[in-house]
């Protein structure tokens, strides 16, 4: 590492954005606002609820517009998290306790920051130059003096290729599990909530490709499909030998409880603050040697679906056996077609949002069990329940195993972050290499 410079953060920098001091109001809808809130090193919390209206964007936005590539930490509730602004981030507003910061061209490469940033030696300097005693926070003075060491910027590019590889691809594995969720739902909907392949045969329509919506483009498995579904709606404006059900039927609970000083200190644990929203795929925990209360314990497989108000939509497929807050309902099938039918509705927006109505409490609204197993679905027979399962059951299970391979990839990228950020690994013409 002695080839390498030291020099404060403020001598790496081109520029420093900072809009801390005060808050852009709020609009129903508009540009999102990038704060502390949603900036997590992760990625960003999504969907973003705040938004400022258009008009006022130019307004808001004199202390300095952000560009691609441009790194973004929060300072304050909490501190340290870091995440560089994309194609899509970059048009966001800039909100409350976050700096936007660039490295100087010929000097800090912005990837490089970015990484050395979140890089524990790093976030510990950080939290030294912080103050506060509830909440640490960092002032822009402190924040520019931290120092920072850092090699030339062709290393530095070359280091941040050698991370970026591994989070471009845990990346990608996110965006791919989204889509496979939302084909999931659009199925789940067409069938069983808008009862679309019975509506388009009483329609008149003959191509089973157009009587599946689209949704099946297999000619074959279309036909296949097309033929379990009735022509008709019934006087209850179900489908014909469908019946008027409760989730309850399909869905049971399962989660026995455990006492943690029974578990091995390695078994994993999912808290309410594991779990993200408006997202099936369950890919981070902790372990139970960290609990100490009544847990829940659950299976490979089976869903989970946190019960307070305030995290709402947090629902997801368990991709390991272990254990799980007692704040989180675990939910399994009666059958063994079912649990796909089962997860999709959980996560629906409409199952949701009935909880929510149905939720009690004065601080901390909850749900439960007894109110969620009354949420009214039409019950198709089992042939089409069954051919449900077959078609999503291997989406759910590449979420399940992008799960596995992304913390894997996690894995080695936190093992390689201090190496390379202290030198001790270096990259050399396309392999890495320890330091001499």
């Amino acid at each position: 590492m002695s080839d390498w410079t030291t020099s404060t953060l403020e001598e790496g920098l081109d520029r420093l954005i900072d809009y801390r001091g005060k808050s852009p109001p709020k609009s129903v809808t508009g540009i999102p606002v990038i704060s502390a809130k949603v900036v997590k090193t992760s990625g960003l919390l999504k969907p973003i609820e705040q938004t400022i209206s258009p008009d006022y964007y130019s307004t808001w936005m004199t202390r300095g517009l952000p560009q691609i590539g441009d790194v973004v930490l929060t300072t304050e509730g909490p501190l340290g998290e870091v995440i560089q602004l994309d194609a899509e981030s970059v048009t966001y507003a800039l909100g409350q306790r976050v700096v936007c910061l660039r490295g100087k061209t010929s000097v800090l490469d912005n990837t490089f920051l970015r990484y050395l940033l979140t890089s524990p030696a790093q976030q510990e300097i950080l939290a030294s130059y912080a103050t506060g005693t509830t909440v640490a926070g960092i002032s822009q003075k402190a924040l520019r003096s931290i120092p920072i060491s850092y090699p030339s910027v062709e290393e530095q590019r070359r280091l941040g290729e050698v991370l970026c590889a591994l989070d471009d691809k845990i990346d990608f594995n996110r965006r791919t599990n989204e889509t496979l969720e939302t084909m999931a739902q659009a199925i789940f909907r067409d069938w069983f909530v808008d009862f679309g392949p019975v509506r388009r045969k009483m329609a008149g329509t003959t191509d089973p490709v157009a009587i599946m919506g689209g949704l099946m483009p297999d000619p074959t498995r279309a036909t296949e499909l097309a033929v379990l579904f009735p022509d008709a709606l019934g006087d209850d404006d179900l489908p014909l030998g469908w019946t008027a059900g409760d989730f309850g039927d399909l869905a049971t609970t399962a989660g026995e409880s455990v006492d943690p000083t029974r578990l091995g200190e390695h078994t994993p644990y999912i808290g309410l603050e594991h779990m993200p929203r408006r997202s099936i795929s369950l890919d981070n925990w902790d372990y139970a040697g960290k609990v100490s209360s009544q847990k829940s314990r659950f299976s490979s497989g089976q869903v989970l679906f946190g019960k307070l108000r305030p995290y709402f939509h947090k629902v997801g497929i368990a991709p390991v056996d272990g254990v799980c807050s007692t704040d989180i309902v675990v939910l399994d099938s009666r059958t063994d077609f079912d649990r796909e039918l089962i997860a999709c509705c959980a996560s629906s927006d409409a199952f949701v949002a009935f909880t929510d109505l149905t939720s009690s409490g004065t601080k901390m609204p909850r749900t439960s069990w007894s109110h969620m197993k009354t949420y009214e679905l039409a019950i198709a027979d089992a042939p089409v329940r069954r051919a449900f399962s077959e078609i999503i059951r291997p989406m759910h299970q590449k979420v399940v195993g992008s799960v596995g391979e992304n913390r894997n990839l996690a894995e080695t990228r936190d093992y390689l972050l201090p190496r390379l950020m202290s030198g001790e690994v270096r990259v050399g013409d396309g392999a890495l290499e320890i330091a001499a």
